[in-house]
């Protein structure tokens, strides 16, 4: 089986997605949209609640070697 790596524009990809679903003979194998604008605004909003009570003394913070192990 052959693999094929596509560069599509963003305005063009669902409507590409959705033919290249369509085909009986394609698997899509990872179908990488990224974080939506809302999900992105979220996790920055929980990052800055965060942060607050670690300056706060409520939680304590990772040291960045702790950060870099569960990467």
């Amino acid at each position: 089986m052959k693999e094929v790596v596509l560069k599509v524009p963003d305005k063009k990809y669902d409507f590409f997605m959705e033919l290249v679903r369509s085909l009986k003979f394609v698997t899509v194998v990872k179908d990488d949209d990224g974080d939506s604008k809302e999900e992105i605004v979220a996790n920055l909003k929980e990052a800055f609640a965060e942060k607050k009570l670690i300056k706060a003394g409520k939680v304590t913070a990772k040291s960045a070697d702790d950060f870099l192990k569960e990467l």
